[in-house]
């Protein structure tokens, strides 16, 4: 039907109804005055009256100046002969009825609103479409082949995990070349690692590249405040996958719904809960899922439900770690090719300056660094701009504004100074990679290092790691003879490593035991509380251990600093006169100084993968 004709109908019926609800709430409505049957059986005394019109027991009384009255008058067997006996005209009509209209209307309304409302609830749960009554249906996006498409050839710097889900593309593809020999297709796979490091785009990765039908929806998506409602959707979920079978379905954040069971508010009856346990069923239950593969993304697999992650259902968990040198080089390669670059951008020394950066990251760091470009109005991305960029990304905006004492810039660059020194004086440190004392975000100072990328980490180089962290404020100390709050960021980072030693790692004269068993709040997914176990007598000895390491760390970079205040003195005049000091310059003075002392050159942790980190000192 024309919607304009569907919707002069639609007012029309809108219009009678009106008109309808009027008439029964305002029918006999007369414009006659009301009159007390006293007064009208005075005025029938007095011959004032000329007519009377006799309807059931109300009386309709018209007076000598033509005035009409209406009176509501009882059962009075006298009246007849009364007014028969003063002349006046009477005349008699039937009772009012309502319209036969009214009448239909008033038995049947009821009714056809109720039809009308059942109707329209049905029409509603068939069509679904986030309507009403639609809650249990399954809200899954279908990926379709309109919209830009992800490859492999897009994903880079997590390489051993692309050729795991490339063997999900083959499956779907060619499944008897891997099930001529008694195997079966994995039911699931699970993405697990930090933010940032791609895991939603290895999916949509895979549904660029399988060319079956991919379905998207994020773990919040199940959970609404009707209960029931999450196993409703999780069951049209996996009964629209099998309609198109083969397919993947994709649920992003599945730590949303899937932690463990038995925590959190509501025990068993908990929603969450019941959502998991639905979809515990779907992915190994007794129906068979032949061709429908769930691939799942977190980066809190520590709250997942064990159910979930046994072989049958979640049969390959791959893990997306952080890029290495190699794998930011590629990533950063990925993501110029859509910006125009000067000649002198080198990817090979943007990644050995951000180490530890996410693929997400390193997006952002593009982007920056075209912003600025943009900014200067030049034509291509120089270099320079990815330089500045990164000290954004790792800082926040240089601080031109404020305004800085020289007192406070003085005792900055003492404080830099001496974790730079420490780090180079002390064996097994990182190279200093640059110092500066330029206010960036929250810090007055930054001293930047380019350790090595390791698996295991050493007591030895812990140890040299906490001398380096109070070097800053053993120099006020030194310097001064006075301490500032600037040291607060480092006196924290060098206590828990401190903690950590001895509680966690063994690194303590209490042996090779472990002293921290934290409760977790499963759906904070925090430690809220710390287990003990062990005795008052235990907990003392734990307490002097790490006091005993914080103290002679902190012993370690004064006995440092006091056999080298010439140079410290010297590198603080520097940065007061630079404000930044490369870690080349920082080499070339000590040697000037100490001629014959024995460095590691910065050349020699250039060829190997490096990261870099900061002591983030004035706050």
């Amino acid at each position: 039907m024309n919607p304009f004709y569907k919707n002069m109908a639609l007012w029309l019926v809108i219009t009678l109804m009106m008109i309808m609800l009027y008439n029964l709430f305002n029918q006999q409505h007369l414009t006659e005055t009301d009159i007390s049957y006293s007064e009208f059986l005075y005025m029938v005394e007095s011959e004032q009256i000329t007519e009377v019109v006799i309807q059931g027991q109300e009386l309709l009384v018209t007076d000598r100046d033509r005035s009409k009255f209406k009176v509501y008058a009882p059962q009075d067997a006298s009246l007849i002969d009364t007014l028969r006996g003063k002349g006046v005209a009477i005349k008699a009509k039937p009772e009012a009825e309502s319209p036969w209209y009214m009448s239909l209307l008033i038995s049947w309304f009821p009714m056809i609103i109720l039809i009308g409302v059942w109707i329209f609830f049905m029409r509603q749960m068939q069509s679904g479409g986030g309507k009403a009554l639609s809650f249990g249906k399954s809200r899954a996006r279908l990926l379709s082949d309109q919209q830009a498409k992800v490859t492999f050839e897009d994903v880079a710097g997590i390489d051993e995990a692309k050729e795991e889900l490339s063997e999900i593309v083959e499956f779907l593809s060619d499944p008897k070349k891997f099930t001529r020999l008694g195997g079966r297709i994995p039911k699931g796979v699970l993405l697990m690692g930090p933010p940032g490091t791609g895991k939603t785009l290895l999916a949509r990765a895979i549904a660029g590249e399988a060319g079956v039908p991919f379905y998207s929806i994020s773990g919040s998506d199940f959970v609404e405040m009707f209960v029931g409602v999450g196993a409703s959707r999780v069951r049209d979920l996996f009964v629209q996958g099998k309609k198109n079978a083969p397919c993947i379905i994709f649920i992003d954040e599945i730590d949303a719904v899937g932690r463990h069971r038995g925590a959190g508010l509501g025990g068993g009856h908990d929603e969450r809960e019941q959502t998991l346990n639905q979809l515990l069923v779907e992915m190994d239950g007794f129906e068979s899922n032949e061709g429908v593969i769930l691939i799942s993304a977190t980066n809190r697999p520590d709250v997942l439900d064990p159910a979930l992650l046994r072989p049958g259902r979640f049969d390959r968990q791959v893990v997306v770690s952080l890029p290495d040198i190699k794998g930011r080089e590629k990533i950063l390669r990925v993501h110029m090719k859509r910006v125009p670059l000067a000649s002198d951008v080198d990817a090979i020394v943007l990644a050995k300056g951000t180490p530890g950066f996410s693929g997400a990251d390193l997006e952002n760091l593009v982007n920056e660094a075209a912003l600025l470009g943009a900014k200067r109005n030049k034509e291509k991305i120089e270099m320079v701009d990815f330089e500045d960029a990164k000290d954004k990304v790792y800082m926040g905006l240089e601080r031109k504004s404020k305004v800085v004492r020289d007192e406070d810039r003085k005792t900055t660059a003492y404080h830099e100074g001496g974790h730079a020194l420490v780090a180079r004086f002390l064996p097994g440190t990182d190279t200093v990679n640059k110092i500066t004392i330029i206010p960036r975000g929250r810090a007055a100072g930054v001293t930047w290092f380019l350790p090595e990328e390791r698996d295991f980490k050493y007591k030895d180089q812990l140890e040299a790691e906490l001398a380096i962290a109070f070097a800053g404020r053993v120099a006020e100390e030194i310097v001064f003879n006075r301490i500032s709050t600037g040291a607060s960021n480092d006196i924290k980072r060098a206590t828990e490593l401190a903690q950590h030693m001895v509680r966690n790692w063994g690194m303590s004269e209490l042996g090779p035991m472990s002293f921290s068993k934290g409760e977790e709040q499963i759906f904070l997914g925090r430690e809220i509380a710390q287990h003990r176990d062990y005795s008052e007598e235990t907990a003392k000895k734990i307490d002097e251990e790490i006091n005993r390491l914080i103290k002679n760390s902190y012993n370690r970079a004064k006995k440092v600093l006091k056999e080298n205040l010439d140079i410290l003195h010297s590198l603080s005049d520097l940065l007061l006169e630079k404000e930044t000091v490369l870690g080349k310059e920082l080499d070339e003075l000590i040697l000037s100084m100490r001629p014959g002392i024995i460095l590691s050159q910065p050349d020699d942790f250039e060829e190997d993968d490096k990261k870099e980190k900061s002591t983030t000192s004035v706050e």
